[in-house]
């Protein structure tokens, strides 16, 4: 019998600092002491479990043998059949797969004739328990044994735990303390685990300091090395539109909604946003009371500048909108091309376009249109830099052009095979 005054504090504690169940950790001690029982008194072959009764402190071991049909034993040609075959076995469709003849072992199988002995209605597949004497005295390899087992099986449920919690907060935004940094790359305690920034994932130009406290956008987890590795982001476009919903109360209520959003991180952004309550005006809440909710925003991004605008089905209200704060004499839109040409006062055409295009570029990517800048005083003559793709179509050039790559290469080689 086990004494239950020294092992519940010492289960209790275990579970609270691995954030585990008390169950789980008792389930953990049952596999150990098995281990134990098997090392000691067991043979390697037989399958032996423990049960720990938490109200009075008494275990139980007992055997379990699987019971089969003398025609799933395998005779000693079958099984040399088998081994030159295995490799073939292995590749074999599991949901095809037909009931495999194993060698019979005592320890581990017992034939359905003497089962029925023991059980009269038992059947194939079914697993016969055989209670063990209850031992206590364990030698100083058994009890190593025990807490190889333990610390293994307390591993295995703390990782399973891990991967439940943060399976649910994927693409959430969560917060953790900077651990180390190596080449380049920022590792995360998360509490439990740690996440990795990869450097493509940070905000351009942004300095981290171990020690200092940020916030993250969970974009996967992955499992490598000891355990599982979450993934984290904070160039996504997700990873704003995240802190909005933690920064302003209307869009975690749902009352506001994010209908698009456009990012260069570290540069820029552009979000629009409308209500579903005429009441309530979504540009003025996102902003918040003199600007309070979005400069909170704006120092997690580092400086990075936010353009907020009204979201509308309207696409010449929408991309004129999307290309603030330029202000627009005209537009047009040119259907068959799913394009708006917008007309615009001289003066205002470089904030129209912006430096580099980033105003215009990032118009097209929040609205979903084509967009086309011209001189209000010119109008039929197109301006460089004054038209941007929608993302869309910049991922279906790359892909035109990497096939037509791809073909130039193809007729290349069948020109040089021929000659």
């Amino acid at each position: 019998m086990l004494d239950l005054k020294t092992l519940k504090p010492l289960v209790r504690q275990i579970a609270e600092e691995k954030g585990l169940s008390e169950e789980s950790v008792f389930e953990a001690l049952e596999v150990a002491f098995a281990a134990a029982y098997k090392k000691e008194y067991g043979k390697k072959t037989q399958i032996i479990h423990a049960k720990i009764n938490s109200e009075n402190g008494k275990i139980k071991f007992w055997q379990t043998k699987l019971v089969l049909d003398p025609s799933s034993i395998l005779t000693d040609e079958e099984e040399k059949t088998m081994r030159e075959k295995e490799a073939e076995v292995k590749k074999e469709d599991e949901e095809n797969q037909e009931i495999r003849k194993v060698k019979f072992n005592p320890e581990r199988y017992i034939l359905l004739e003497e089962a029925k002995k023991i059980k009269p209605n038992c059947e194939v597949g079914e697993e016969l328990i055989f209670p063990l004497e209850v031992k206590s005295d364990f030698s100083r390899i058994a009890a190593q044994t025990a807490k190889q087992v333990i610390l293994q099986k307390l591993k295995e449920f703390e990782k399973e735990t891990i991967l439940s919690e943060f399976k649910e907060k994927e693409g959430k935004i969560v917060s953790g303390i900077i651990q180390r940094i190596e080449r380049r790359n920022i590792y995360v305690d998360l509490g439990k685990t740690f996440g990795v920034l990869y450097v493509n994932e940070g905000i351009p130009r942004e300095y981290y300091r171990v020690g200092e406290r940020k916030k993250f956008y969970i974009l996967r987890l992955e499992e490598r090395g000891k355990g599982p590795t979450i993934l984290l982001s904070r160039s996504h476009p997700k990873f704003v539109s995240g802190l909005f919903e933690i920064e302003v109360p209307e869009i975690s209520e749902g009352i506001v909604e994010i209908k698009s959003i456009a990012r260069e991180p570290g540069s820029r952004t552009k979000i629009a946003v409308i209500s579903k309550e005429e009441s309530i005006d979504p540009v003025g809440a996102c902003v918040g009371q003199k600007g309070t909710r979005v400069t909170t925003i704006i120092d997690e991004l580092n400086g990075e500048k936010i353009d907020i605008i009204p979201y509308s089905e309207e696409p010449t209200k929408y991309v004129a909108a999307a290309l603030g704060p330029a202000k627009i004499s005209e537009t047009e839109v040119i259907s068959e091309k799913r394009e708006v040409r917008v007309f615009v006062p001289p003066e205002q055409l470089s904030l129209a376009i912006g430096k580099n295009g980033q105003n215009v570029r990032l118009a097209a990517k929040l609205t979903g249109w084509k967009i086309d800048i011209r001189s209000a005083l010119a109008p039929e003559e197109k301006i460089e830099g004054g038209t941007a793709e929608t993302a869309e179509s910049t991922e279906e050039q790359i892909k035109t052009k990497s096939n037509s790559t791809q073909k130039r290469k193809l007729k290349k080689k069948k020109d040089e095979n021929k000659n």
